[in-house]
């Protein structure tokens, strides 16, 4: 019998605990990064903030805001990471890392705004605070009180819920089944269907609470909502042994009820966020800021410092206790200094970009520009510029505006490259100029389109169409 070894080699990355907080923190928006903030710091005994005499003698070393020092903050970041990487190849010298002054053992916070902006200014009273209204009269648990709290929250404007209930679960600390029972109980809150994770789910919740749902509308979304939504109503009819013109009535039964709950009512215009970002003008000049809410400037406390570095026996348990602490105190440091260094040169390079937006305000100023564009600007990876501009926003002279609003896809015309947004403004301008009577196709609207020198195909037009929530032809045709 003959024994044979086999050499391999494979190459594997392994995220090191300080790389998966860094990617934790860049990905969380303004009010989340508070909550994991207090959360750190009521976890963390060795993190200390900073009184305001200690702010005033730290600020010329910690404002890392202004543009002549932002590259020091990178630099100090990433010498920051490499003795981190260094030291985890043998045992922590805690003498030396924590004497080290050039290591992140403070944060400088910039707390531009702390109360929520309106987008725009508006004086309303918002579905938000009606659900949570009602929310409050329902005999929940507090955990149950948080989890609804968070479904309220979640909610995009046209009152659906986008997030998955497994990842609600998990930012509450609940079981899934929990989230769904809260779920179930606000989706029955008025308006009817509110939080409903598809159309589907939000015409039959409001077909329940109505005490419909052994109508034949409700047979239909239930078994048949492929056909329902192309109109097959001699296909239903003949699955329910029904007449088409008892299917007719039912299908114009559910076109009556309210597919977007939160329309009119949740609107991205009048919802309040805070800022991660703030862009002013000075001097014709455009100065990005960070905003840090209220994330107050702290630092690593001195006294368990000096128990760290203490050698005495009887103080050994404490002395773990102190240097494991120390190490997250470390690693969280890092990680927001980090953060606040990639978004603030993300955001730069966007107005670099879009400068022409910046000076005007006008949407058709928008230049086209794709993630990639921004990460090979600033050298870093798609997936990172991908977090950093996921759900955040800036405070512009125009207003407050998500990131992503910044992105666009383009095409070649012949005057040169055209941001996508300008064309499906011209889709748009084009359907709402059709007669209604008959609604233009797809193809048709190609047409049109090339006509005023935008070709594209019809599957594009389709593509566009549905981004802007404008239904096929058929479903827009009105009979006058």
């Amino acid at each position: 019998m003959q024994l044979r070894q086999d050499m391999r080699l494979r190459q594997e990355q392994i995220l090191q605990p300080q790389q998966i907080l860094r990617s934790e923190l860049i990905q969380l928006p303004q009010l989340l990064l508070e909550a994991r903030f207090q959360q750190e710091f009521e976890q963390n005994p060795m993190l200390e903030m900073m009184e305001e005499q200690e702010l005033d003698q730290n600020e010329p070393e910690e404002n890392l805001l202004e543009s002549s020092t932002i590259s020091e903050a990178e630099k100090e970041s990433e010498d920051s990471e490499a003795r981190d990487s260094e030291r985890e190849e043998s045992e922590v010298d805690w003498e030396s890392v924590l004497n080290d002054e050039e290591d992140q053992q403070r944060y400088r916070s910039n707390q531009a705004i702390t109360e929520p902006v309106e987008i725009p200014q508006a004086a309303t009273v918002s579905l938000m605070e009606l659900l949570t209204e009602q929310l409050r009269y329902e005999s929940f648990t507090d955990e149950q009180f948080e989890i609804g709290d968070y479904i309220i929250g979640s909610l995009d404007r046209r009152g659906y819920l986008n997030t998955d209930v497994e990842l609600i679960a998990d930012m509450t600390n609940s079981k899934v089944e929990e989230v769904e029972h809260v779920l179930h109980t606000i989706q029955r809150f008025d308006p009817a269907g509110i939080a409903s994770r598809d159309l589907r789910e939000c015409l039959m919740v409001q077909l329940e609470v109505t005490a419909e749902s052994d109508t034949l509308a409700y047979n239909i979304l239930d078994k048949f909502y492929e056909d329902f939504k192309n109109r097959r109503f001699e296909s239903i009819a003949e699955k329910l042994d029904e007449s088409v013109g008892r299917v007719q009535e039912a299908f114009n039964a559910i076109t009556k009820l309210n597919p977007f709950p939160g329309e009119g009512v949740i609107n991205e215009k009048l919802n309040y966020v805070i800022p991660d970002l703030v862009v002013e003008e000075y001097d014709d000049e455009f100065l990005v800021t960070l905003n840090d809410g209220n994330i107050p400037s702290f630092y690593i406390n001195e006294d368990l410092k000096k128990l760290i570095l203490s050698r005495q026996k009887d103080d050994k348990k404490a002395r773990e206790f102190a240097i494991h602490k120390a190490e997250s105190a470390r690693w969280f440091i890092n990680a927001i200094v980090q953060r606040r260094t990639t978004m603030i040169r993300t955001m730069r390079a966007i107005v670099e970009r879009q400068i022409d937006w910046f000076k005007s305000g006008k949407e058709s100023d928008l230049k086209p520009m794709i993630l990639n564009d921004i990460a090979e600007v600033i050298n870093m990876d798609i997936s990172t510029i991908s977090r950093v501009t996921r759900e955040k926003y800036v405070q512009t002279p125009y207003g407050v505006f998500e990131l992503k609003y910044f992105f666009n896809d383009s095409m070649s015309t012949a005057s040169g490259d055209v941001a996508t947004p300008t064309i499906k403004s011209k889709l748009k301008q084009i359907i709402d100029a059709e007669n209604k009577a008959k609604p233009l196709s797809d193809q048709a609207i190609a047409g049109k389109l090339a006509d005023v020198g935008y070709p594209i195909a019809r599957r594009t037009v389709q593509k566009y169409r549905e981004q802007l929530g404008i239904p096929v032809k058929r479903l827009r045709r009105q009979i006058t």
